[in-house]
């Protein structure tokens, strides 16, 4: 691991610019942890799979088949948002894969984060479907994906920090777009 890196300007305290923390989004089935997984080991990143943060009433509600609102969703999104803070203080690429549907939800999950940025894993709904449907062992029904395209708020140009990855290429097509994007942004 790297030594942090800081720097004084003008009394205040600057992060090393290579410190950045990736949010991959898009909803379920879109791809966000097969990618995560082959992106990490290339580029020898650390990743953490939001899902993992969210409470125990959200992960039963979500099996029996119930979308979550917004009121599960706020403790969620501050839980990720502090692990990219603290992500971002250890290491030099960290990967988060959080679905972030909604522009409020990507605010808080950037925070006061300067060095997070979001690759969204765009998709057709029916190519998604698809996906799913030959899913094995998650949570995520696909019934409920309707509900995941419905709350899904395309990212807005005032977005700045948001990059688009088309979902409907092959796996390795998908995983090199991904790591161009974060090797553009970390000069790696």
């Amino acid at each position: 691991m790297l030594p942090v890196t800081l720097q004084f300007i003008e009394g205040v305290i600057v992060k090393d610019k290579k410190k950045q923390v990736f949010i991959l989004m898009g909803v379920s089935g879109s791809g966000k942890s097969a990618v995560a997984k082959q992106v990490s080991y290339d580029l020898d990143a650390v990743s953490l799979d939001g899902d993992f943060l969210h409470p125990k009433a959200n992960i039963l509600k979500m099996r029996s088949g119930v979308p979550l609102n917004d009121q599960d969703r706020m403790p969620w999104l501050k839980l990720i948002s502090d692990a990219a803070f603290a992500m971002s203080n250890v290491n030099s690429i960290s990967i988060i894969i959080c679905s972030s549907l909604k522009h409020q939800y990507r605010d808080i999950i950037r925070g006061d984060n300067d060095n997070v940025h979001f690759i969204y894993l765009k998709g057709r709904f029916e190519v998604i479907e698809e996906r799913l449907k030959k899913r094995q062992g998650h949570y995520q029904k696909t019934g409920m994906l309707q509900s995941q395209f419905d709350t899904l708020e395309e990212p807005s140009a005032d977005e700045k920090d948001i990059f688009i990855v088309n979902i409907e290429q092959p796996l390795d097509k998908v995983v090199a777009d991904t790591k161009a994007i974060i090797c553009q942004v970390c000069e790696c």
